[in-house]
């Protein structure tokens, strides 16, 4: 995902991998399970056109 980002925005910044933090998360991927059930709701949109979005968005917004 952070190849995606760095990609998609035209950064030059490196992406740096570092021992995690003790008390960081292993799972990181949130269980929409209950959303799923309760409201019939899943995503829909992948992960590159979800970038370009938030990406666009942000660029109004700074």
């Amino acid at each position: 995902m952070a190849e995606q980002a760095v990609l998609q925005t035209g950064s030059k910044s490196k992406i740096k991998f570092l021992p995690l933090p003790e008390d960081d998360p292993q799972q990181r991927k949130p269980d929409i399970g209950l959303a799923k059930k309760s409201l019939d709701w899943g995503p829909t949109v992948q992960l590159e056109e979800g970038l370009s979005k938030t990406i666009a968005y942000f660029k109004t917004r700074l």
